[in-house]
């Protein structure tokens, strides 16, 4: 019983992805104008892959997962590569203490292939009882790092810290906090 529910869940996930890929992804024979009366040049109307509500839910290995969520996409390619450029976005990095990290922001570029992503513009993340807000933050998952920068500062039930850089490593949650000058200093500030 369990083999035919497992076989038309895939079959089911088959045909939606069948049916998204026709919907987004196929050429729209309309789109073509002939500019030229005698028919020698001939141009295809750029049209922006525009989606509403995207989500890409990747699971990393068997204990970590990667959501992302967008209001608003568009998608490009760029050597191949699909690029994906986010609005409204929301991504949730779960690993395997099932403890999420939540990062907002304005806008985000997604990496479709290495599933890195460039958050910049109102960045929010959120860790327990601990916000960080940035400017930017980067997430590579080759390096396993979290790059949060410009203008970042961290509040936790212990106090504030002001600094220029904060890099997270996402295996050994090591946490590095530094200065682009380094004449000058981190700011901490300890609640009493």
């Amino acid at each position: 019983m369990k083999k035919i529910i497992q076989l038309v869940l895939f079959l089911l996930l088959i045909t939606i992805a069948f049916l998204f890929y026709k919907t987004y992804f196929s050429e729209n024979k309309e789109n073509v104008k002939i500019l030229d009366e005698d028919q020698d040049q001939v141009s295809v109307e750029t049209q922006n892959n525009l989606i509403k509500n995207l989500r890409y839910d990747v699971r990393l290995d068997e204990n970590k997962q990667y959501i992302i969520t967008a209001e608003s996409s568009e998608l490009s390619y760029e050597d191949d590569v699909e690029v994906v450029k986010m609005q409204k976005v929301i991504g949730i990095f779960v690993d395997e203490t099932n403890i999420p990290i939540t990062i907002t922001s304005d806008y985000a570029i997604y990496n479709n292939s290495t599933y890195d992503t460039n958050f910049y513009e109102n960045v929010k993340v959120e860790y327990i009882d601990n916000i960080i807000l940035s400017d930017k933050l980067d997430l590579n998952f080759d390096k396993n790092i979290v790059t949060i920068y410009d203008n970042v500062l961290y509040e936790g039930f212990q106090g504030t810290i002001k600094a220029d850089n904060v890099i997270i490593n996402l295996i050994t949650k090591n946490i590095e906090i530094y200065m682009n000058n380094k004449t000058n200093k981190v700011e901490v500030v300890t609640k009493q």
